[in-house]
């Protein structure tokens, strides 16, 4: 059985991580927003469809997000971080 080695996060992708975060919550929001208001119309057409899956796209795309920023804080060093921060 092979170990996965926990590779740290520069510090850059970890920001970009946190605030796509939001992209995607938004994603969600807008696509369950459509969803509903497709289906108050009683239509079940391609919109919906749509709307269905941008759901489900927004939420795994939010799921590895949050996977990956949760990995990332359990490791216990961050070596990247230490090499490209300037020492005092």
């Amino acid at each position: 059985m092979a170990l996965k080695k926990h590779v740290a996060l520069a510090p850059r992708a970890v920001r970009q991580l946190r605030r796509v975060r939001s992209v995607y919550l938004v994603g969600i929001a807008l696509s369950v927003l459509g969803l509903l208001m497709q289906s108050g119309q009683g239509s079940t057409g391609r919109q919906s469809e749509i709307a269905g899956v941008l759901v489900a796209v927004f939420t795994v795309l939010l799921g590895v997000t949050v996977v990956q920023l949760w990995r990332h804080q359990r490791t216990a060093h961050c070596s990247t971080a230490k090499r490209l921060t300037p020492s005092a």
